[in-house]
C-alpha cells in the first residue's frame, strides 16, 4: 500500500480497531463515529483476523491493544509493519506505558495512549498520527526526553524493561494467571520454550524460584 493512499483530506479517516473486549470495541466505535472526520471500518479481536481485514479494508489507522488472545498487540505491529511500513498505529493499553510506550515505538508505533485516559484524548491521539505525527502523554514525552538528553539514573529504571518483548509477553501472562501449559498454547510455542523465557525472566529480576515469579509477575500485572 504505497504511503499517500493513507492520508487524504478531503475523505473520511476509516479507523479500524483490535481489542479482545467487546465492549471496549463498541465504546471506541461510538466515540468514533459520531465525528463528522472519523469512521470505523472494521474491527478484530485477535491478531490473525486483524492483519487479514487490515489487508481487506485498507484503513488510515489501526487502534491496537497489547493484550490480546493469542499473539500480542506488539507482536501484530511487527507484523503490520512488515506488510505496510506506512500505515498509522496507535496502541491503546491498560498497561503501564512508562514500561510499555517505548517499546512499542521502537516496534513502530506512531503513538501510544493508556486507557485510563479521557475518551476525548483518543481522538487527540488519532488525528495527531493521521497529521504524520507521534502521540505521547506529557509525562511520557517528558521521561523520553530526559532518557535522550541524559539517561537514566540507576536507581530509577526497573528491571522488568530490560526483558526481551517476548520475556516481557510471558511475564505479563503469568501476571494474569496462565499456566505454563495455557501459557504455550496462547503463543503457539512449546512448553519447554515457555520454561526457558521464565528462567531468563528469573535471572534478568534476580527472583529464586517459580513462586517469587509468579509474585512479581503479579505485582507488575496490578500497578
Amino acid at each position: 500500500m504505497p504511503a499517500e493512499s493513507h492520508t487524504h483530506a478531503s475523505e473520511i479517516s476509516r479507523i479500524f480497531l483490535v481489542d479482545d473486549h467487546p465492549v471496549v470495541r463498541q465504546g471506541l466505535a461510538l466515540l468514533i463515529n459520531r465525528e463528522p472526520d472519523m469512521m470505523v471500518c472494521g474491527d478484530a479481536e485477535e491478531a490473525s483476523s486483524a492483519l487479514h481485514k487490515i489487508e481487506l479494508l485498507k484503513p488510515h489507522v489501526v487502534v491496537v491493544d497489547i493484550s490480546l488472545n493469542g499473539p500480542d498487540g506488539l507482536d501484530l505491529l511487527k507484523n503490520i509493519r512488515m506488510r505496510d511500513p506506512n500505515l498509522p498505529v496507535l496502541i491503546l493499553s491498560m498497561l503501564d506505558e512508562l514500561l510499555y510506550a517505548e517499546r512499542a515505538l521502537r516496534a513502530g508505533a506512531n503513538g501510544y495512549i493508556m486507557k485510563q485516559e479521557a475518551t476525548e484524548q483518543v481522538l487527540v491521539a488519532i488525528r495527531r498520527i493521521l497529521g504524520g505525527e507521534i502521540y505521547l502523554s506529557s509525562r511520557m514525552s517528558n521521561k523520553m526526553l530526559h532518557h535522550f538528553v541524559g539517561g537514566f539514573p540507576a536507581s530509577t529504571r526497573s528491571p522488568v524493561a530490560d526483558l526481551t518483548d517476548r520475556e516481557l509477553e510471558v511475564f505479563r501472562l503469568i501476571g494474569e494467571g496462565h499456566s505454563t501449559r495455557q501459557i504455550a498454547e496462547v503463543l503457539h510455542i512449546s512448553v519447554k520454550t515457555v520454561e526457558s523465557y521464565q528462567a531468563h525472566i528469573k535471572d534478568k529480576l534476580a527472583l529464586k524460584n517459580s513462586r517469587e515469579l509468579v509474585q512479581r509477575a503479579i505485582q507488575s500485572t496490578l500497578r
